[in-house]
């Protein structure tokens, strides 16, 4: 699998930079998304929960993927400007409500 960053935008507004990149991955499979947020962690040095991946779609018969994802200033940011579905898909989770025991 090679990957290849084709465009790189800062959107400080949302506190992000937005990737959109094309994997050669000819004569293998697709890779999955967890192999694919790796590789943008270790390409743009950032930590793999600061990370969502948008979409990873296939090209017909030609063993590449192009996909888009969104790399998040923080964990705080993400949570705070990313759907709800995309977090749980990416595997970044919002802490747990635990409401406080009542006293008697």
């Amino acid at each position: 699998m090679k990957m290849e960053i084709t465009q790189k935008r800062e959107n400080p507004l949302l506190k992000r930079t937005e990737v959109y990149f094309t994997i050669n991955h000819a004569g293998e499979a697709t890779p999955s998304k967890g192999a694919v947020v790796d590789a943008i962690a270790e390409q743009l040095k950032a930590p793999r929960d600061t990370i969502v991946l948008d979409s990873v779609e296939s090209v017909f018969g030609n063993g590449k993927s192009n996909g888009y994802v969104k790399v998040y200033e923080s964990k705080d940011a993400a949570l705070k400007y990313e759907s709800e579905y995309l977090l749980k898909r990416n595997g970044i989770s919002k802490p747990e409500y635990v409401p406080a025991p009542k006293e008697e």
